[in-house]
């Protein structure tokens, strides 16, 4: 990355810094990485290395958050947009503002009863190397989300899922900074409000204006564990091991994303891009009746799942580029930059593949990603 400069964070936070120095200790530093110091600014940010799909674009500040005393500094500089791994991000733009890039380290056994493993890592932790951890360290739970690229913070704001198993379904706690009072406050899993994909954050649109900033997040691990393998792929992957262990799911797991999915440092890209649409029974009865062998998932509700995958496949994009962005060859549902593209192309290529499956299917697609900037 170029940086055209860096400099300790002066005159214009100079109060906040005061102000923090007599804060009442409910957020404890220590336990997220040590003693905090100024933080670092970065004027006129190239933001390509901060998100998986490495757009083109520039911030007009930014800073990296390893403690929550830096995070508390700045909690009254606007507009602000809170970044992770930028794994679920598209910059549109370029952003005239703020971006605070949560970096908070650490991880831990919170603590342990009798029927579960509560287990805490920092918001800037990178979430695969966390599961590898809690895997390694003989506390299963986590392996069917191995290898999605993010942090720990980002986790509870998408309720990232893959192979059967959402993060909020073992979501313990979410602690987080309400960046308009300073204090610290607590989310239980009832409380962020979880859907496919979504969350209080997504809902309030916190997760745009950096309302409520994650710091930390708990994570309840039954200790009567049972894998979760009735995912049609994983399930057919470990078809010949009688009973898997929760290291033969994981390596399972990351087998199957890494024959689907490009590696981001290779090719880069957002994953997923648009969500799975959800119809009501009659919308998927007909469409059902004209292609029978669109993939579909009955939902609780009565509504249907469909693979927007496959309609995307179907409207003629796996593999197809349009300019210097395109649907995946291996995997339609994925969006790749094949080199210099920038918001601009993504907003393109993504009206393009919404036209063409609404006009065939009569289905919407709806975009998973973030998007920031013009």
């Amino acid at each position: 990355m170029t940086l055209q400069r860096r400099l300790w964070v002066k005159s214009c936070f100079v109060p906040f810094f005061r102000q923090v120095e007599g804060f009442s200790g409910r957020c404890d530093d220590q336990e997220l990485g040590g003693q905090a110091g100024a933080p670092v600014l970065t004027r006129a940010a190239d933001l390509t290395p901060y998100s998986t799909l490495a757009l083109s674009a520039r911030v007009t500040r930014l800073v990296s958050v390893r403690h929550v005393a830096q995070l508390l500094a700045l909690r009254r500089v606007l507009p602000r947009f809170i970044l992770g791994g930028g794994s679920n991000l598209v910059f549109a733009g370029d952003f005239d503002g703020l971006v605070l890039h949560m970096a908070i380290a650490g991880r831990r056994l919170a603590h342990e009863d009798a029927d579960a493993w509560y287990v805490e890592a920092g918001a800037g932790e990178n979430w695969h190397e966390f599961v590898l951890w809690t895997l390694r360290a003989g506390w299963p739970g986590l392996e069917n989300l191995a290898l999605i690229p993010g942090t720990v913070g980002a986790a509870p704001i998408q309720n990232i899922g893959a192979y059967g198993l959402e993060a909020g379904e073992r979501l313990h706690q979410v602690e987080a900074i309400d960046m308009h009072s300073g204090e610290r406050v607590h989310f239980d899993r009832a409380a962020c409000r979880f859907g496919y994909r979504d969350s209080r954050w997504k809902q309030e649109g916190w997760h745009l204006d950096g309302r409520f900033a994650i710091v930390r997040v708990t994570f309840r691990l039954p200790k009567r564990w049972q894998p979760q393998i009735r995912y049609a792929d994983l399930a057919a992957a470990l078809a010949d091991v009688a009973q898997p262990d929760a290291g033969q799911i994981a390596d399972a797991v990351i087998a199957l994303r890494q024959r689907k999915l490009p590696d981001p440092a290779r090719l880069p890209n957002a994953g997923s891009f648009f969500h799975n649409p959800v119809v009501d029974a009659a919308a998927a009865t007909r469409l059902l009746a004209s292609y029978p062998a669109l993939p579909h998932y009955p939902q609780p509700d009565g509504r249907c799942k469909l693979a927007a995958g496959w309609l995307i496949e179907q409207a003629g994009w796996k593999g197809r580029r349009l300019g210097p962005v395109g649907m995946y060859e291996k995997q339609a549902l994925v969006l790749v930059n094949h080199g210099g593209a920038r918001g601009t192309d993504v907003l393109a290529l993504m009206q393009a593949v919404q036209r063409d499956v609404r006009e065939r299917f009569g289905v919407e697609l709806t975009p998973e990603p973030v998007f920031v900037g013009a």
